[in-house]
């Protein structure tokens, strides 16, 4: 008699990353991680990422004592390793895209998940979004029509932000969404949750 598989939960209360995760049909849980998501002092951009996934897991794994446990936190740079984080506000946002006009911005997304025996294992998905030269009204009309405030760099991949790229360069276009599907889903077959298994 094969082990009972473990319980699955989002640290997350992501709209992008739960609909994404709803994919691989594996029944869970969305959560709150609760965690501090200030930088830290001379902490670049891919630790940013990594440290918070990892934390956001972990915090919701010691409530869920035996859970599979999912982390993600996704942090956008421009060239020089300037973080464009989420705006909250229409200025910030025009402000994030005209600096990010006619340039390549690097979207790092991370991903950590804690098995049921307590071990972690993490991953960071790297997509680069080439901006086309914009215009301040452009980038105004899609902030009143997409309303990014709550996504890293004031830009949604999955819905009307498309139109302000030339071009995406990555492996995984879940990943550039906030949450990398191709290696998720290894890590979770790694963890016990295959979405293919035919087990009951």
């Amino acid at each position: 008699m094969s082990a009972p598989r473990p319980t699955l939960y989002l640290a997350s209360t992501s709209p992008y990353r739960r609909q994404l995760l709803e994919r691989l049909a594996i029944p869970f849980s969305a959560v709150a991680p609760g965690v501090d998501e200030e930088r830290l002092a001379d902490e670049d951009s891919a630790a940013l990422a990594t440290r918070l996934a990892a934390a956001k897991a972990a915090a919701v794994a010691a409530r869920h004592r035996g859970a599979v446990v999912i982390g993600s936190d996704q942090v956008a740079t421009t060239p020089e390793g300037r973080i464009l984080g989420k705006p909250g506000s229409v200025e910030r946002a025009v402000e994030q895209l005209l600096a990010a006009s006619g340039r390549a911005v690097v979207f790092l997304t991370a991903v950590a998940v804690v098995r049921a025996d307590g071990s972690i294992e993490t991953h960071t998905d790297r997509t680069t979004a080439v901006f086309r030269t914009l215009s301040e009204a452009e980038v105004r009309r899609y902030i009143d029509l997409d309303r990014p405030l709550d996504c890293a760099g004031s830009f949604r991949s999955e819905a009307l932000g498309a139109a302000l790229l030339e071009r995406v360069e990555n492996q995984d276009p879940t990943g550039l969404i906030g949450l990398p599907l191709v290696w998720l889903a290894g890590a979770l077959r790694r963890a016990g949750l295959d979405p293919l298994s035919v087990s009951t």
